[in-house]
């Protein structure tokens, strides 16, 4: 295997470091090094399969050329194998051919190891045909095969933390939950939604905003699965109970990735949901994530001034959050001190101290806001405006001199005035102290490869990452004399047209004319 390792180190698939750490988690499990790569995330499969195919001359098989799983359950009772052993390596067996042209055949994704080789021609004379195929495809034929073979071990005492600790360890689910992270990078999926049902588990990913499945497994294999992903997460997996929150680093294909997670309690179990956390670089510009070059400039020149109160708007998933760290990312010069408190903090900003609400220990918005002020921010980010309280207090942080930016949930732009109002913040005061309104959706982006008629790039879907759908609104003195007299929301809306503001359907319908975007998507989004 060595002269593989220098052929991944020869392409740039791997580092030193990365097969020194191999080697040392091949020594202490036994397993091979190019399987040590991948589960420590080094290696993405899908590679190392097709360098180990070219390699060691082993055809590379997908799905649809695999056996039926009767050939193969007649092929394991032939051999007398167990299912249960044959599933820990991931691996299947049958025979081709009749009489004396009968074959044996073996594939799966260390099909090249030696134990296993040596266990499947024990009872046959020719050597074995030799296949490699990804832990993805064989999966699927290996569920197949039975439930009860497959999963005797997770069936067996699984209540103790003990035995689930255990559980979490063995390879199969290791090779599980690391094919599941590895698809969910794949897909530029945003989250990963783990569901126990009566009889089965789902795996979906979320990908450009839409679910969609991409595995389902014996319901006997969830609490393995579960512990697995709670361990990794450094969440109690003794408790199923009550709802908790964790977070893990994980490393996959050469990528260090952030998730938050978080578990429910439902009547099957307990419902994981992981949401991957971007990094500071990997944020988008203002016109990246879909803004026009004059709204964005309008955008920037707000957050120039040393005070006021800059909000974004949308419901939830509609990308609040990005906009308001690329706002931060572009504040953040070093000179300015910069404080947040989030619900959770999601991008871990150098330079930016932040700080997460906590309930229950009474940290809220409101509390946190006002210890931050003793902190002498020159900027401060408070994750939601939910009350009263916390709106006051943001409305003083900006009269005396701070910068302070905020998301609320509202429909629009000019709505969100009307949301502050309704939380009992004087008309004069917030008229003085608003400096910038935006309001957003995120709209699937028309994949560029095939024009949204579906290829391999976008998974046949026609889309490919998203695209927001925007509108900005800076304070003008017409717009603060409607806040003051209380103007409807009909009003205010009117007043910000006639100032230059273009809605979120119109920025929506001019992306939809440039080919961006479709609309169906459009429809689908924002209605009408």
């Amino acid at each position: 295997m060595r002269r593989i390792a220098e052929m991944l180190l020869a392409r740039g698939l791997v580092t030193e470091r990365d097969l020194d750490d191999a080697a040392a988690l091949q020594r202490h499990t036994g397993s091979t090094l190019p399987s040590a790569l991948v589960r420590l995330g080094a290696l993405a499969e899908e590679n190392l399969l097709l360098i180990l195919s070219e390699e060691l001359g082993m055809p590379l098989l997908g799905r649809a050329e695999l056996p039926a799983s009767a050939a193969v359950a007649e092929a394991i009772e032939r051999l007398h194998i167990p299912l249960g052993w044959l599933a820990e390596k991931q691996a299947v067996l049958w025979f081709e051919g009749m009489g004396a042209e009968e074959r044996l055949c073996l594939a799966g994704p260390r099909a090249y190891d030696a134990e296993l080789q040596e266990a499947a021609e024990q009872g046959h004379d020719a050597p074995a045909r030799l296949h490699l195929v990804a832990s993805e495809a064989i999966a699927p034929l290996l569920a197949a095969l039975g439930e009860e073979a497959q999963t005797e071990a997770a069936a067996a005492s699984i209540s103790t933390p003990s035995r689930l600790r255990e559980l979490a360890e063995e390879a199969p689910v290791i090779d599980f939950v690391n094919a599941m992270f590895a698809e969910a990078v794949a897909r530029r999926a945003s989250d990963i939604h783990v569901e126990p049902f009566e009889d089965v588990m789902t795996v979906r990913l979320r990908v450009d905003g839409l679910l969609v499945p991409w595995r389902s497994a014996p319901r006997t294999s969830f609490d393995a699965v579960a512990s697995r992903i709670k361990l990794l997460s450094e969440m109690d997996i003794a408790e199923r109970r009550l709802p908790q929150d964790g977070r893990q680093s994980i490393r996959m294909a050469g990528q260090d990735i952030d998730a938050r997670v978080s578990s429910l309690p439902t009547v099957w179990g307990e419902s994981i949901v992981l949401r991957f956390l971007g990094k500071t670089r990997d944020l988008p510009t203002l016109t990246g994530l879909g803004l026009s070059d004059e709204d964005a400039a309008r955008l920037l020149a707000t957050i120039a001034k040393p005070n006021g109160i800059v909000i974004v708007s949308g419901p939830t998933g509609s990308g609040k959050t990005t906009t308001v760290y690329r706002l931060i990312s572009h504040l953040n010069d070093g000179v300015r001190k910069i404080v947040t408190i989030e619900d959770p903090v999601e991008i871990d900003f150098p330079g930016v101290l932040q700080m997460n609400v906590r309930a229950d220990i009474g940290l809220s918005f409101a509390a946190g806001l006002r210890s931050i002020l003793r902190q002498d921010p020159d900027v401060i980010f408070i994750g939601e405006i939910r009350d009263s309280e916390t709106a006051r207090i943001a409305v003083q942080a900006a009269l005396t001199g701070h910068l302070v930016i905020s998301t609320v949930h509202t429909d629009s732009a000019v709505a969100a005035i009307t949301r502050l109002l309704d939380l009992g913040l004087e008309d004069f005061l917030l008229a003085d102290v608003l400096t910038g309104l935006v309001a957003q959706r995120l709209l699937r982006r028309l994949c560029t490869e095939c024009g949204g008629t579906g290829c391999a790039q976008c998974g046949d879907s026609g889309y490919r990452g998203r695209i927001g759908a925007f509108e900005v609104v800076t304070l003008d003195a017409p717009l603060r004399a409607a806040i003051r007299s209380r103007a409807s929301q009909d009003e205010l809306l009117a007043i910000a047209r006639a100032s230059g503001l273009r809605t979120m359907q119109e920025d929506a319908a001019l992306k939809t004319r440039r080919g961006e975007t479709s609309l169906g998507e459009l429809r689908r989004v924002l209605g009408g």
